[in-house]
């Protein structure tokens, strides 16, 4: 069944690889980024594109009532854990705040399904090597905190109104489109994976690890990886399993195996054949020492299953990616006429 898509955030990494996987269904998309982040030419052009943020609520509204969604896809949001510990207010405002607004917005026009990016940061520091959607919530810095209170909000919105949603747990996020149609292009990114393999193309003369100091095997974090097109289709998925059913529901999205940043490096010089120059330095801020998804829920509730869970393909992909974008960076320069 075609459906009306609003996506929030669709410009951004993950935002952009759901509109291409949700028009290839043959959905009918549109898209609200206010470009802070997001790369405009990330989105097609037959998609209805709005430059608005989402705080504004009285244009919301406008472009609700316009377009009539069946559903909302909400990712516009900030999600840098280390800044936002060094500014809480603005996380809160981005993240809560803007949310509040648009769950408000869908109420007034009789938008009833509203899919929510939110992220493994609500679980804090875990007690268990994997977690499951009964896991505590227990955020330990404002980006989590920030998350679990919309998780909140749409629960209880969910309790007193006509509305249904899904909340997506993301754990880490890497890769990209297979035929570079997008990628992470976001400016001074801190996602691992993408840090890594803009140091095999020298962008950084040095990788830093942060912390070595862990309770885990070699000393560093242990993360799990999802490959963002998977990611992509798991937001599809849900969205057919709440157009099907009157509960509302949480998931876990991952893949269910922890990589350490020692084995994350170690995959990604193998991967490239290039050595990198690697600094072990201080941890970071807010950052738990293990954090893996049991990923069976979404599973059983959607069908929905990995394609792409080889970490070496993860980051094949997403060094293709850096690739393309050095390229494309070094031929436009060359086409000024500056000297690379």
């Amino acid at each position: 069944m075609y459906k009306k898509i609003l996506i929030t955030g669709g410009a951004g990494y993950i935002g952009s690889h759901t509109v291409l996987a949700a028009l290839e269904e043959g959905h009918d998309i549109a898209v609200i980024d206010n470009l802070s982040t997001g790369i405009r030419s990330a989105v097609p052009d037959k998609v209805a594109f709005y430059e608005e943020d989402v705080a504004n609520s009285q244009r919301i509204i406008e472009i609700l009532q316009g377009f009539q969604p069946d559903a909302v896809i909400h990712f516009a949001g900030s999600i840098v854990v280390p800044e936002s510990i060094e500014n809480p207010i603005k996380y809160y405002n981005n993240n809560t705040v803007a949310a509040v607004n648009l769950i408000e917005a869908c109420l007034k026009t009789n938008t009833s399904n509203f899919i929510f990016s939110s992220t493994a940061a609500v679980y804090g520091i875990p007690d268990t090597d994997k977690v499951t959607e009964r896991s505590a919530a227990k955020p330990i810095n404002p980006y989590g905190h920030s998350k679990s209170m919309i998780e909140q909000i749409l629960a209880d919105t969910a309790t007193a109104h006509d509305f249904k949603y899904s909340a997506l747990r993301y754990f880490n996020v890497a890769g990209a489109d297979k035929d570079l149609r997008t990628g992470q292009s976001t400016p001074n990114a801190t996602h691992l994976i993408k840090v890594a393999c803009q140091s095999v193309l020298s962008q950084y003369p040095v990788m830093k690890v942060f912390g070595t100091d862990y309770d885990t095997p070699d000393g560093t974090c242990i993360r799990d990886f999802i490959h963002v097109s998977d990611l992509a289709q798991a937001h599809l998925k849900t969205l057919d399993y709440i157009s099907r059913n009157k509960n509302s529901s949480i998931f876990n999205c991952g893949n269910g195996r922890g990589y350490s940043v020692k084995e994350i490096l170690d995959a990604v010089q193998r991967v490239s054949g290039v050595d990198l120059d690697i600094e072990f330095t201080d941890r970071r801020a807010g950052d738990p020492p293990v954090l893996i998804a049991n990923p069976q829920a979404l599973k059983d509730a959607t069908g929905w299953t990995s394609q792409y869970n080889s970490i070496d393909e993860i980051i094949s992909d997403a060094l293709a990616w850096e690739k393309h974008l050095l390229d494309n960076f070094l031929e436009s320069n060359e086409n000024k006429g500056y000297a690379t």
